[in-house]
């Protein structure tokens, strides 16, 4: 028997929309097209938290967070990891944005993606989405 869809799985669904849409394509898509020179540029962030190696790794790693990680998300599949991976990449963000100066003010789309993850995290992807079917 087919389980009753409630607002809670539409709920998810339209969050999973939004975050995996923006976070593919507004975020991912442009550091995935920039290649080799904008992960670079990007993994220079990591030397907030102290780690100043090998930056076109940690570039591709927030890359590979953003978009392939928003796919996931927005297809509802590894929902949960996916969500790991941007939410450690939006700590890096944050840990950027702190020690450039910039207010809190700057900071509260990058809360609410936080919290907006969070809630994946905890969740999953519901039962609209490519996981549910998968796991039928």
């Amino acid at each position: 028997m087919a389980k009753r869809l409630d607002k809670t799985d539409w709920g998810l669904l339209f969050l999973r929309l939004g975050i995996g849409f923006g976070f593919a394509f507004v975020h991912g898509l442009p550091k995935l097209m920039g290649g080799v020179p904008k992960w670079e540029k990007l993994g220079g962030s990591m030397s907030h938290v102290g780690i100043t190696w090998m930056p076109v790794f940690w570039g591709f790693m927030a890359m590979f967070a953003e978009f392939f990680g928003g796919l996931f998300v927005l297809l509802g599949i590894f929902v949960r990891p996916a969500a790991v991976l941007m939410l450690i990449t939006m700590c890096i963000a944050g840990a950027s944005m702190v020690s450039s100066g910039n207010t809190y003010k700057d900071m509260v789309e990058l809360i609410e993606i936080f919290g907006a993850l969070l809630c994946l995290l905890i969740m999953g992807g519901g039962n609209l989405s490519l996981g549910a079917i998968f796991k039928k």
